[in-house]
């Protein structure tokens, strides 16, 4: 089962950069990208650094594919699908977005 969360206003995303936000008991990170008018969100956790930091890596692209590096080890993780540029067989989970009158939510599902 799936449901939309509120997690904030656009007001508090950071252009060209990641936050974090808490939904449920998960940390997701959430970039914002105005000139793509796109907003991604992902699990915030690093799988190689065993951390929760990839709201604070750095965007943008490798070949077109939007991406953010983790702060900790510099992987590539793809901002669309959550895979690991550099190793295929790791992937963050990657969620739904959607902006609604200045309130940005993200769907979630119950059992991930």
């Amino acid at each position: 089962m799936s449901e939309w969360q509120d997690v904030c206003s656009v007001d508090d995303l950071q252009p060209d950069s990641g936050i974090c936000v808490k939904v449920n008991a998960y940390q997701i990170a959430l970039f914002y990208m105005p000139k793509e008018q796109a907003l991604y969100a992902l699990d915030n956790f690093d799988p190689f650094g065993q951390a929760n930091v990839l709201s604070r890596g750095m965007i943008g692209d490798i070949g077109g594919q939007p991406m953010v590096a983790s702060p900790l080890y510099k992987q590539h993780f793809n901002l669309v699908t959550g895979v690991c540029f550099e190793d295929e067989t790791v992937k963050v989970a990657t969620y739904p977005t959607r902006i609604v009158n200045h309130r940005v939510a993200v769907c979630v599902q119950e059992a991930r």
